[in-house]
């Protein structure tokens, strides 16, 4: 994604005299969420409450327990939508009282449960409705698609990744280069950013597919790196490896529900993503998949095939020959699970209300102001730097940050201060304010919390 204007931070609204403290004061936090459009969404989902996680964790009680916690790590897992529950009793019920005639009878009739989330899918990712399928998890569904559009030879069989994928990426990449019968060192091309800096350029991506085109068979890339919450030009990416005639696929685990996105427009081959993080929709909630439409109508095309992947017209005729129907439902295998579909249909139909557009400008003045807050701490310039891109347009709804001495027992105060954000090795606390339901008042706590371990460290 190319930045759309040249800027380091948004225009906040600030008071006469800025100062530190006047960037620290909570009166400024509660203007902007008074001002804030999107702000009657957070009633739509269950806050934890400060009290009942750290009583989970065995730690002793906060002042207030009732408070609402800093929930921040709607990257790793989202908050419940409220609608969430009644949606899987519906199916529940629907399954007490019907039984097997719930496919065909029940609320939300269970035979066709997936293509209920089809549509606002479709409209969530930027692409066609007939490309777009919910099914499996997101590595399942990269391993799928690597069965199609990774087909090496002895010429060209590299994979290029980012040497910081999130690890079940390198996992999946490296096991299909053996599944192969290649050597996973030599065939993995990992891109490392420059010396000294935390994530790649949009050059620097070019010029590795220009120099490794020739022994290349596929590129699979994060949309949104989920260490420093960097925002990929998928566009020039994308243009230029269909240039080089490279297949190009993305993981988008942490950019569904994050930014807006333009599957379709883009061209890339294929997408998988994730639904628990951004998108809300519980724990090891069912994925998403997007195959470009060039390429739903080919039937040639080699594919792991399932009974779910058959075209529906002669699903039930039983035979052994399999008719791959002409969408992205031709990579699907079982029939879908309808418990776990109920969460990801509440959560969507949030996102088509809100609207990707709204979110994203939400996002970046969170980011905005969720920066300069940090960069307002005095004791922070020599105790953490911020890994994540400055300018808000680069990076999705994260802020990283490289803490310099004992990080591990910062994020513990943190925890018992009532914030939930997480760490990654070795040293990154990922801070993510979600549009949905975080507020700038939540980012004002965590400053004010932050600074008063930096000052007085655990």
């Amino acid at each position: 994604m190319s930045p759309t204007r040249p800027r380091d931070t948004l225009s906040l609204p600030m008071p006469a005299h800025h100062s530190q403290n006047t960037v620290l004061a909570e009166p400024r936090a509660l203007e902007l969420d008074r001002a804030d459009p999107l702000a009657h969404f957070r009633a739509s989902f269950h806050i934890p409450r400060s009290g009942d996680i750290l009583a989970a964790m065995g730690k002793p009680a906060p002042a207030k327990p009732d408070q609402p916690c800093v929930y921040l790590c709607g990257n790793s897992l989202g908050l419940m939508p409220k609608f969430t529950r009644s949606a899987v009793v519906q199916e529940l019920d629907d399954w007490s009282r019907l039984g097997v005639e719930g496919h065909f009878h029940a609320k939300h009739p269970w035979y066709p449960t997936h293509e209920f989330v089809r549509d606002t899918a479709a409209r969530l990712v930027g692409a066609l409705p007939h490309e777009v399928v919910a099914m499996n998890s997101l590595t399942v569904n990269l391993h799928l698609m690597m069965a199609t559009f990774y087909r090496p030879t002895q010429a060209r069989h590299a994979i290029i990744i980012e040497d910081s994928a999130f690890p079940s990426d390198s996992y999946a990449v490296q096991s299909q280069a053996a599944h192969h019968g290649l050597n996973p060192a030599s065939t993995i091309i990992r891109l490392k950013p420059r010396d000294g800096e935390h994530t790649l350029r949009t050059q620097d991506f070019l010029e590795a597919l220009n120099q490794h085109a020739p022994r290349t068979a596929l590129i699979l890339l994060g949309g949104v790196n989920y260490l420093t919450g960097q925002v990929m030009d998928f566009a020039s990416i994308t243009a230029h490896a269909r240039s080089l005639n490279i297949p190009i696929g993305w993981d988008l685990a942490h950019a569904a529900g994050n930014i807006p996105l333009h599957l379709h427009q883009w061209g890339a081959d294929f997408a998988c993503w994730c639904t628990y993080k951004y998108l809300n929709s519980g724990p090891g909630a069912v994925a998403g998949c997007f195959v470009h439409e060039r390429h739903t109508a080919n039937v040639t095309l080699p594919r792991l095939a399932g009974w779910w992947g058959n075209d529906p017209k002669t699903r039930f005729r039983m035979t052994s020959d399999f008719i791959p129907v002409a969408t992205a439902d031709a990579w699907s295998l079982s029939n879908p699970p309808v418990l776990a579909l109920a969460p990801v249909r509440a959560s969507l139909e949030i996102f088509d209300h809100a609207t990707m557009p709204a979110l994203r400008q939400k996002s970046e003045q969170l980011t905005a102001y969720l920066q300069e807050l940090i960069d307002a701490i005095p004791s922070a310039a020599t105790a953490l730097r911020i890994i994540t891109p400055r300018d808000p347009s680069s990076r999705g709804c994260q802020i990283s940050l490289a803490v310099l001495d004992r990080p591990r027992e910062l994020h513990a105060a943190l925890s018992a201060s009532g914030v939930v954000c997480d760490f990654r090795e070795p040293n990154v606390i990922r801070v993510a304010p979600v549009p949905l339901y975080n507020t700038f008042h939540d980012c004002w706590r965590f400053a004010t919390i932050l600074k008063t371990h930096l000052a007085s460290p655990a």
